[in-house]
């Protein structure tokens, strides 16, 4: 890709990408591109059985400890394994099969999930915290294989679509997968979801292997450690050289950092809202954070398909989420919160399709594997800090549940500001830059 001496993309080189020929029809798009839809069906029986492993998993140590430390705990392990394995993981992506490495992670966390039978009492909590760990660490090399795979299957009018359909799949089955692992939670019980989860690995690896995946890497070569190392570095070199992609790649961070903390307290906030139907309550709120995730790219692919007012809109929909949950912290505590959860999340969601697509144009093939790995990095280790303080102090008792999430608020409100005025110039400078 041209540069100009400042390390932009030259002009020309498609930094604000012209918003291009009409986007395809997600309907079309199942219909007509074969690998695409078998990869979409192999997320969609996964990411169903994630939400019931997770409202399951909450369930299970919230009974077992009743600590909003030992909860963050988990919700430490689900993120900060993954930031510890994204560099290794991103090299994988771009040296060896990426629809391997899928299918193999599949058949991994098949057998990790089922070992969450073993845990029946407080002083097994270690196990707990080992095996969310592993299923994470292997997650963190399927899901970057998944994003950096869909612009190797898609035409240029298909990427946006595949990309908010993917986006609102995760959302939608966010929302109807902790909805029913609440209700599957506390009617078949604890266990019978965990075989489940197990069970969804399974159809999604035979789906992935079913599809056709091409890819533009060097793959099969030699794997020492030096040149894992050396890898790694250049992928690191490739963004600092790179500003147009490197500050895209903070846009889900930046939501994190107070929007982390905050959907961890939807876990706790679940018994103040149905004390005697707590994993019920987690469900609808984390439903609603679902429907919420999903309005969000759906409304970006059909009102504002123009990639230039992307950023703008990125960093105003992170001030946005954060307003919503200051309304969650300041209001009296009942079943409208859902409105109040889904509306702070429809902003996140199209933060996601939006940042993904640019990440996805503006990196080359060949690096797109670490790109999107140090990208899971970034979001894990920010969502891993904000989660951590907020469990500190709320299991210290510096602050209560609705103070919390009032400072965990504002703090993404400001997260919101502090983006419009850095990042958003910075795009339109790069803009003015291009012929025309």
């Amino acid at each position: 890709m041209a540069q100009s001496e400042a390390g932009e993309p030259a002009a020309g080189a498609g930094i604000i990408a012209d918003p291009g020929p009409p986007q395809a029809g997600y309907l079309e798009l199942l219909r007509t591109n074969r690998a695409y839809r078998r990869l979409w069906i192999a997320d969609v029986a996964s990411l169903l059985g994630d939400w019931f492993n997770t409202i399951a998993l909450y369930t299970l140590v919230r009974q077992l400890t009743g600590s909003p430390f030992a909860l963050g705990l988990v919700f430490l392990t689900k993120m900060l394994p993954w930031a510890l394995a994204a560099p290794l993981a991103g090299y994988l992506n771009d040296r060896f099969n990426r629809r391997r490495l899928m299918i193999a992670s599949d058949l991994a966390r098949a057998v990790v999930v089922l070992g969450f039978l073993l845990v029946d009492e407080p002083g097994e909590m270690p196990l707990v915290y080992v095996l969310s760990s592993l299923q994470v660490m292997i997650g963190a090399v399927f899901v970057p294989a998944r994003s950096a795979s869909i612009p190797n299957i898609t035409s240029q009018r298909e990427l946006l679509t595949a990309n908010a359909l993917s986006s609102a799949t995760w959302s939608s089955l966010l929302a109807v997968g902790a909805a029913l692992g609440g209700v599957v939670t506390e009617w078949l019980g604890i266990r019978a979801v965990f075989v489940l989860d197990s069970l969804t690995y399974l159809v999604s690896a035979f789906f992935v292997f079913r599809a056709a995946i091409p890819q533009q890497t060097d793959e099969g070569s030699e794997a020492s450690l030096r040149r894992v190392l050396d890898d790694v570095a250049a992928g690191w070199r490739h963004l600092r050289a790179r500003p147009a992609v490197g500050r895209i790649i903070l846009a889900k961070p930046c939501w994190g950092l107070g929007g982390a903390a905050l959907v961890y307290m939807l876990a706790l906030l679940c018994e103040q809202v149905a004390p005697e139907r707590a994993a019920g309550a987690l469900g609808l709120l984390f439903a609603a954070r679902g429907l919420g995730t999903g309005v969000g790219p759906i409304a970006v692919r059909a009102w504002l398909p123009d990639e230039r007012r992307w950023p703008l809109m990125i960093g105003l929909g992170i001030a946005a989420s954060g307003a919503f949950y200051l309304g969650v912290g300041a209001v009296p505590w009942g079943w409208w919160l859902i409105a109040l959860v889904l509306l702070a999340h429809a902003p996140s969601g199209a933060n996601w399709v939006a940042s993904s697509v640019l990440l996805q144009k503006r990196t080359e093939d060949r690096f797109r594997g670490r790109v999107f790995s140090t990208e899971w990095l970034l979001i894990m280790a920010v969502d891993s800090v904000s989660i951590f303080a907020a469990s500190l102090l709320l299991e210290a008792g510096r602050l209560d549940l609705r103070a919390a999430i009032a400072v965990f608020a504002l703090l993404q409100i400001g997260c919101g500001v502090l983006w419009v005025l850095t990042v958003v110039p910075r795009e339109r400078r790069a803009e003015a830059v291009e012929p025309g």
